[in-house]
């Protein structure tokens, strides 16, 4: 299920559904811990007719979030990450405009309701937040207890310590609450007490627990009137009643605010030429980098996606940093002028590399190995557990920004471990061919000589002999430079089949010395023109990007680009794979888009690159969330949502169509010679 709705600041993220309710809450660290394991933490409404002098209060109706009654419209304000929710409930009469945020520097979570009556006649309204936390990812031990000094309800285990309250324009705390036990011993949780608007006030419960609280309005006829929760998180009790304190007198109103500003600011930040990019495609192209910011945490790993649902098809989530995305999401960082993100990327990195100069296979937020695939052994013989082009796209990556940057001081400390070692390397892990060893595929399936990853590598020992060149260090230089070339060779030599006019997707060394083909079209061969291996006009990458690209061409109403022919991964057509090869991919379709810009010789020539980032602006969810992937029939979302990469290549995509079209139109406008008229 798509995550329509992320909220963070790079210390806490939260994740909102389709039916707009809490899914995900991750603390201290964006992609661990999520504190509420995927579980649904809801959102309900109480209202009846408010009694007056002369008549009893009407009979109370309520309804959650989900409930098929909710008109729902689920989008962020205009360059924020500030939610901006109409719901709509015609049965009970009422119009809400929820509005949640992160705060921008503090660990806390603003949710603001305006309830509009739509009856006529004044209203008794109560609003039910509930909190169903699995504190650091279980539920064992924790604590829930009602806190009289806060008028909260504060949930605690360990290190971990979250408070939920409320304020109306009036008064601050909680007017309802209810805690107690979940999925143990029959218990649904606290939150079916919510259903008659009463709640029990239970003091306080530990093992599996859950709350509700819930706060009271009176809505006058045809009026509004509006309530906040907020949610602050801290390592302790003290932490979280300073929070507290703290919204009480800087005011929910003014933190929401200042957030709002705060990234309309960092969104206009250094803001790139996009002058001759459609309305559409420039407001997707900034809610793509404002959704790409929640997903990166702010000790500097990129984490590929924070969708738990995903748990249920895999046995794991996506909430890890292959350094692959990483790379890739910090070189679009680098272009949209994000600097400060892209060197916390690199730092991380730094941290995380092997001291033989490799990365392993995904680490952790922390900066842990993560749980893998990758065997250490295959047929009794040792191999190294990696995808090698996530050591060559970092260092690739890390020249794009020095380029962009020339921040000598922040490179210092790096070069070693992050240029040297890796380039050190990447000469030595290759065969007598001049290609790479076998390593595991971009797509972590397959294990051999991939060209995708032949040309991560030549674009990494380029970088590195240029930076090698920039520290006096020429020997060095020559010998990452001479290396390059021997393996562009070697990949003309091995790797292109005269007979299909193709480069194959990978080889696997045989005994002889030579290798055996797989010729499977595979949309990663956009490396060779994207990382600068060949041009984009050189004979066999046309030959190589028209023919992968389609046959790779999804044949449905919903168009796309499929990662490989026969693609398995969530497969949804397993029949007719000549006209639907696999599931379209956004970043598959969007690096035709990148190669169509690339080739473009005239401004007419990049109508096709445009129509093909307008198809992506087409699948975004309402919100402007990304997937990974969709159902080729319905164009539904499939596997995690949003994608962090997706959102990079959007960003990239869009960036250089700007830049090419500005290049073009440049190019055809008349010169202006002296003596002219």
């Amino acid at each position: 299920m798509p995550r329509d709705l992320p909220v963070g600041n790079g210390d806490l993220l939260v994740t909102f559904d389709h039916c707009y309710r809490i899914r995900d809450l991750y603390y201290p660290q964006v992609g661990r811990f999520n504190h509420t394991d995927g579980h649904v933490q809801r959102f309900g409404v109480w209202v009846r007719d408010a009694g007056g002098a002369d008549r009893e209060p009407g009979p109370g109706r309520f309804a959650w979030i989900e409930d098929e009654g909710w008109e729902r419209r689920l989008r962020y304000r205009p360059e924020t990450l500030v939610t901006e929710v109409h719901l709509v409930h015609r049965g009970l009469g009422l119009e809400i405009v929820g509005q949640d945020a992160v705060d921008f520097h503090e660990a806390i979570l603003f949710r603001r309701f305006t309830v509009r009556d739509l009856t006529g006649r004044d209203r008794e309204v109560r609003l039910f937040q509930h909190l169903d936390l699995s504190i650091n990812g279980t539920p064992l031990g924790d604590t829930a207890h009602y806190d009289p000094g806060t008028a909260s309800v504060i949930l605690y285990k360990d290190e971990s310590y979250f408070l939920i309250s409320a304020c109306d324009a009036h008064r601050s705390g909680v007017d309802h609450w209810a805690i107690g036990s979940k999925r143990i011993g029959g218990a649904e949780g606290t939150w079916r007490d919510a259903e008659d608007g009463e709640l029990g006030r239970n003091p306080i419960t530990q093992g599996s627990v859950d709350c509700c609280v819930g706060i009271g309005l009176r809505a006058p006829a045809l009026a509004e009137a509006s309530a906040t929760f907020w949610i602050a998180c801290g390592h302790s009790h003290k932490d979280v009643a300073d929070l507290h304190a703290r919204v009480l007198e800087q005011t929910p109103e003014r933190m929401m605010t200042r957030t709002g500003a705060y990234w309309r600011l960092w969104c206009r930040r250094e803001r790139p030429e996009l002058g001759l990019v459609p309305d559409a495609v420039r407001e997707a192209y900034h809610r793509s980098l404002l959704i790409l910011r929640t997903q990166v945490d702010n000790g500097g790993a990129i984490v590929a996606a924070n969708d738990t649902d995903i748990t249920h098809f895999s046995g794991d989530h996506y909430s890890y940093c292959w350094m692959r995305d990483g790379a890739l999401v910090a070189h679009a960082l680098v272009q949209a002028g994000q600097g400060e993100l892209s060197r916390q990327f690199f730092r991380f990195a730094e941290r995380c590399i092997e001291d033989a100069g490799y990365f392993l296979h995904k680490y952790t937020p922390a900066g842990r190995l993560a749980s893998s695939w990758h065997p250490h052994v295959i047929g009794g013989q040792e191999v190294l557990p990696i995808q090698q082009d996530e050591t060559a796209l970092t260092v690739w990556a890390l020249r794009a920004h020095f380029e962009a940057y020339r921040d000598v001081e922040f490179i210092k400390p790096l070069y070693e471990r992050l240029v040297a070692r890796p380039g050190e390397w990447m000469l030595a892990y290759r065969d007598p061919s001049g290609l790479p060893k076998p390593s595991w595929d971009l797509w972590e399936e397959r294990r051999g000589v991939h060209l995708f990853t032949v040309a991560s590598v030549i674009a990494g020992l380029r970088a590195a002999a240029a930076f090698a060149e920039d520290f006096g260090e020429r020997d060095r230089s020559a010998r990452f430079r001479d290396g390059a070339d021997r393996m562009l060779a070697a990949v003309r030599r091995h790797l292109w089949d005269p007979e299909s006019g193709r480069y194959a997707r990978s080889a696997a060394p045989e005994a002889d010395g030579r290798y055996r083909l797989d010729l499977t079209r595979d949309a990663a061969s956009f490396a060779l023109f994207f990382l600068g291996v060949l041009p984009p006009d050189d004979p066999t990458v046309v030959a190589e990007m028209e023919s992968t690209f389609e046959r790779l061409r999804v044949r449905t109403p919903v168009g796309g680009v499929a990662r490989y022919e026969r693609d398995y991964y969530h497969q949804v057509e397993t029949r007719d794979t000549e006209r639907i090869p696999g599931n379209p991919w956004i970043i598959c379709t969007l690096w035709r888009a990148l190669y169509l810009t690339e080739r473009a010789e005239r401004a007419e020539d990049l109508r096709e690159a445009l129509a093909i980032l307008e198809w992506a602006v087409a699948r975004q969810r309402e919100s402007g969330v990304l997937p990974e992937q969709l159902n080729p029939h319905t164009g539904a979302p499939l596997s995690v949502s949003p994608l962090t990469w997706s959102h990079a290549t959007l960003v990239t995509a869009v960036l250089r169509y700007a830049a090419r079209a500005e290049e073009l139109r440049s190019r055809a406008r008349p010169r202006v010679t002296a003596g002219s008229v």
